[in-house]
């Protein structure tokens, strides 16, 4: 919206469909993109513009009750009988009780999850020049299916396909299902709207006429407008919103990416100077600092990844925190809890959960960190266990600064290793240990000289 404008906007999300043809057992505007909705994308792009009012049927319960979750003031009203945009709009003014108080009325769907905020600054803009209304359209290369925009003079109207002739059918620019009305002259006209079709539905586009001063608005980019029908068109609509995303970060925010059609990322949130490797999968909401490594294969949900971190191949991170230049992987996994400190080094196949590690501690190979508290300076060596699990609660291991604790050790929790301790290799420790002190505890060894051919087995000639 300009800045100098005054206007009171509401917009009306259609979301009444059914979604037969995606062949999910869920209402259409539920419909999963990404890790959210459809709905949910449309509501974030045009909450900031005005009041948002849902025109809601199909598993109307279910819709409700997803989107109250997630977003706060908006309302609702019930089209019990799907009878065409046009009613849908008649029922938004007759059944919510301020539909009349706004100065203009946006109309959008809840299938088309990809429209920007940008797209709709510029509606309203142009319908301050003074328009009725104004639609947005664009060229389609295949535009079977869309109404088409037939520009008389000054203004136009819109057909839809069913209805169209066949020089009609020719015209490639369309309707996108994004409209912005004065209020008063949507009012005025959307309750005379026929049902004289083929579809016998009542349209929301029979309000635009050549002679009501209408504008259709041309826009270059059709991708933003695609709607959701089907499976492959949403597949579709999650390849735009990857590529839209890796655009951005490619050309506003200096993130390099190596394959960007095969990298599955949403999050905006990525530093000058970052590296994406192909087939890394992050999350919208990931936030990953400047100059950060993140390998092929790597997935990321709900973290935090400072300045310089490296993320090598296959490691799986879900809500948690990696310091500056610290080091994941390869095929680590870190579970939910986990803060790794600045300059710490997890090797491969290593899995910490709910774990503070601390800043140049090193975790190489092979090892399990659950519910611990690994301090500053410590190594780690490989085939390290927390036995953290009694079989009905989970205790804490703590291990102080400074100390080593040898390969193929496990820590009997609850226990406390203090500072600058000796663990020696393959030991069971189940008693804490005070600032210093070296600890070994496994059986003694004992060697029997000449005894190794009655265990070694050769092989028989046969």
């Amino acid at each position: 919206m300009s800045d100098n404008s005054s206007k009171k906007v509401a917009i009306v999300v259609l979301a009444a469909g059914k979604g037969t043809r995606l062949k999910m057992d869920i209402p259409k505007p539920l419909a999963p993109l990404h890790e959210n909705t459809l709905v949910d994308y449309v509501i974030d792009t045009f909450k900031d513009f005005g009041d948002i009012t849902l025109v809601t049927g199909h598993q109307r319960e279910l819709v409700e009750e997803h989107v109250n979750k997630k977003f706060e003031n908006i309302n609702y009203v019930y089209q019990k009988e799907q009878l065409g945009t046009g009613h849908a709009v008649q029922t938004y003014l007759k059944d919510f009780e301020n539909s009349r108080g706004y100065d203009y009325t946006i109309v959008t769907c809840a299938d088309t999850p990809l429209i920007t905020k940008e797209t709709v600054s510029s509606l309203i803009e142009e319908i301050e020049k003074g328009s009725n209304a104004v639609c947005a359209t664009f060229t389609a290369d295949n535009p079977t299916g869309y109404g088409r925009i037939i520009r008389k003079g000054t203004g136009f109207q819109i057909v839809e396909e069913k209805d169209a002739n066949d020089d009609q059918r020719q015209i490639d620019e369309v309707n996108s299902g994004l409209y912005i009305f004065k209020t008063l002259y949507l009012m005025d006209h959307i309750f005379n709207l026929s049902d004289d079709n083929k579809s016998g539905e009542f349209y929301l586009t029979d309000t635009f006429s050549p002679e009501a001063n209408v504008t259709p608005l041309l826009f270059e980019e059709p991708r933003e407008f695609l709607g959701v029908n089907n499976l492959i068109q949403l597949s579709q609509a999650d390849i735009y919103l990857r590529r839209s995303i890796a655009r951005y970060l490619m050309l506003e925010a200096g993130v390099r990416f190596t394959d960007p059609s095969h990298t599955y990322c949403y999050s905006k949130n990525i530093g000058q100077g970052t590296h994406l490797f192909q087939n890394a999968f992050i999350d919208d909401k990931t936030v990953i600092g400047k100059n950060v490594i993140i390998e092929q294969g790597v997935t990321i949900k709900n973290s935090i990844i400072e300045d310089g971190a490296i993320i090598k191949a296959n490691s799986y991170i879900t809500d948690s925190k990696v310091s500056n230049g610290a080091s994941i992987g390869p095929m680590a996994q870190l579970r939910p809890g986990s803060n790794i400190g600045e300059g710490a080094k997890l090797g491969n196949f290593v899995e910490v959960k709910k774990s503070n590690i601390g800043k140049k501690s090193a975790v190489s190979h092979l090892s399990y960190v659950g519910d611990a508290e690994i301090g500053d300076g410590v190594n780690i060596g490989c085939g390290f266990i927390t036995c953290n699990y009694d079989g009905a609660n989970k205790n804490k291991t703590i291990i102080g600064d400074g100390s080593f604790i040898g390969s193929d050790t496990q820590m009997i929790a609850p226990i406390e290793i203090g500072k600058e301790c000796y663990v020696a290799s393959g030991s069971t420790i189940n008693k804490s240990m005070p600032d210093g002190s070296f600890a070994i505890a496994r059986g003694r060894q004992e060697t029997k000289e000449g005894m190794a051919k009655r265990f070694i087995k050769k092989k028989t000639d046969k």
